[in-house]
């Protein structure tokens, strides 16, 4: 297959917790000839993927190396401890980060945080994984502390979330490899931005029809006469006569 053969496509990464479905939508409205492609990454591989060229962007957890990559940070999440459904955490509201220096947090290695030194006792292993740390959490076995998307991500009705207090929050940002800002990567900038089509920063979908000029002002409405007729107020003669008033006499004058 050769090169103006190949269909376009644009990859997107994401990692878990990310939901790109509004983004996606507006791509797929903008540019419909150009497929978009979405990668789910685990959030320790995200960087990888793009720096291999596994995907032209993706929605990833910051911090990022900025001498490599491009990053557009875009918001930051609340941090909640996630706790069984009869804990006695769930009675209140939030809770502090010291409510937790008796418990059992379990720190999975996919940990998302970046924790000085994670709260509460640490359990004799560190779960592999968020979603093997959640099984523990249901199990009794301790308390599990992640960013809201991921508790809503792997919710189960044996388990209730608090909002933690004092505790690190985790970012997201879209991210590109600097070296490979194409097109199509500014174009999606642009929609995560909130720009218009129309909009003259980065690079936008083949012009629209040219706008009608606006009309001057004292312009509007104003009509050529109809060929023929006289263009006076009141001038109603016959076509092409002299506008002599209306029943007058025609014919020789008298002597």
């Amino acid at each position: 297959m050769t090169g103006s053969e190949e269909t376009l496509s644009f990859r997107l990464a994401y990692v878990p917790g990310v939901t790109p479905t509004k983004w996606v939508r507006i791509w797929n409205e903008r540019l419909p000839g150009v497929p978009l492609e979405l990668i789910a990454t685990p959030a320790a591989e995200a960087y990888g993927v793009l720096r291999d060229g596994g995907a032209d962007a993706g929605f990833v957890r910051l911090p990022a190396d900025l001498t490599y990559f491009s990053a557009i940070p875009l918001y930051e999440e609340t941090t909640v401890v996630v706790v069984p459904k009869d804990h006695l955490f769930t009675a209140a509201d939030e809770v502090a980060t010291e409510d937790l220096a008796d418990e059992i947090v379990l720190h999975p290695l996919d940990d998302t945080l970046g924790w000085e030194r994670p709260p509460g006792q640490p359990a004799f292993e560190r779960p592999a994984t968020t979603a093997d740390a959640i099984e523990l959490v249901a199990a009794g076995i301790g308390l599990l502390v992640v960013p809201q998307s991921l508790a809503r991500l792997y919710h189960r009705k044996d388990l209730k979330y608090r909002t933690l207090t004092d505790a690190p929050q985790s970012r997201i940002a879209l991210a590109w490899p600097q070296e490979r800002t194409t097109d199509q990567v500014e174009d999606f900038i642009g929609i995560v931005r909130g720009r218009t089509v129309n909009s003259t920063r980065g690079r936008t979908q083949p012009q629209a029809a040219a706008q009608p000029k606006a009309k001057q002002p004292g312009k509007a409405g104003a009509r050529k006469p109809a060929a023929g007729k006289p263009a006076g107020k009141g001038s109603r003669g016959p076509r092409g006569g002299s506008g002599a008033p209306k029943g007058a006499r025609r014919g020789k004058p008298r002597r």
